[in-house]
Order: C-alpha cells, then structure tokens, then sequence
C-alpha cells in the first residue's frame, strides 16, 4: 500500500487486532489527524492513537509496535500513547479518532 485510505488502514489494522493485543498489550487503535479526516497527501503519515495495557507501557514495546505498523501500512506512523496526549490536544484528537 502506497497512499492507501482510511478504510485500507482500518481493515489492516482490524485484521491485526488480536496479534496487537497478545503481543503489544494494545487494546484500543484508533486512526486520527489527516487520514481519519480524509485529506490525507502521499507524503501524510499515519497518526494512531494507542491504548496499551499498564504493563505493556514500555519504550522498546512502544518501538517494536510502531516498526510492525509502519511495515504493516507501509507508511510513516505518528504514535500517541492516549494517556500521554496533551491536554490542549486530547478534544480535537479524541473527537476526530476512527477507531479500528
């Protein structure tokens, strides 16, 4: 996938879901920023929002899951941690996130 859509990357990232749980500890994605509101360019990245299980929280977790979705979706990811969201930020992303 070069460009891809919003429904592409849902259906991967949905096609995923259980792997993303038993070995990331992922619980929610969600899909948000230019893709979730369909304007994404071919240069766009993917802005993912994640919630992770307490345990799971960790920076080489939080890597190995941001290299599997990049090769996955063979795009660049911008990964938010839900709880890490600044506060300025969190109605804007919450509201416009797609989740998978």
């Amino acid at each position: 996938m070069n460009h891809g859509t919003l429904a592409e990357i849902l259906a991967i990232l949905r096609r995923h879901k259980s792997a993303l749980n038993a070995k990331f500890g992922v619980l929610d994605l969600a899909v948000f920023g230019s893709y979730a509101r369909q304007a994404q360019k071919m240069t766009s990245d993917v802005d993912l929002l994640v919630d992770m299980k307490p345990e799971y929280k960790t920076f080489d977790n939080y890597m190995e899951l941001k290299f599997f979705l990049e090769e996955e979706l063979q795009k660049k990811i911008d990964l938010a941690i839900k709880e890490s969201i600044r506060d300025e930020l969190k109605a804007d992303i919450f509201n416009e996130a797609i989740y998978a």
